[in-house]
């Protein structure tokens, strides 16, 4: 989902005022409504996720600082592709994909992040040593914001 797109689109509608506006496009769909009986967009469909993303370095724009200082170079950070509440396993009763100290490896699950009830796997997307969580179960997470810590190699 492009985050960005759908509050470009919710801007427009209170720019102008509009109660209701619907984009459909090719593999993707977007309905909002404004006014008494809805108060919150309608997101019907969009297109697949990217799996991961892994940023080295400084905080990115928009990120509120949320980035850790990295102690090394060779230190990499798993960040969220997308905005949503940040699971380290698949249900309550079941155990974390990756520990902190456990080997991972770019292709290997290391949490979910629920996004308007769907489910995204969020894979490493490289290879280490997990060295530090940086996002509590069951949270919210933004774009972009640090969600562990991995040491390359």
């Amino acid at each position: 989902m492009d985050i960005e797109r759908v509050e470009k689109l919710i801007r427009l509608m209170q720019q102008y005022d509009l109660s209701e506006l619907q984009v459909k496009e090719t593999e993707w769909e977007f309905q909002a409504r404004r006014g008494e009986k809805v108060a919150a967009p309608i997101m019907v469909s969009a297109p697949a996720m990217p799996q991961n993303m892994v940023v080295a370095g400084a905080p990115q724009a928009g990120t509120s600082g949320q980035q850790p200082a990295l102690p090394d170079k060779n230190s990499k950070v798993i960040t969220a592709p997308i905005v949503g509440t940040f699971y380290r396993a698949s249900a309550p009763d079941q155990a974390p994909y990756k520990e902190v100290g456990d080997r991972v490896n770019p292709d290997d699950v290391v949490c979910i992040i629920e996004a308007m009830k769907v489910m995204n796997e969020i894979k490493a997307g490289v290879s280490g040593t997990l060295r530090k969580a940086l996002v509590e179960n069951a949270s919210p997470v933004e774009f972009g914001q640090g969600l562990f810590q991995v040491e390359v190699g």
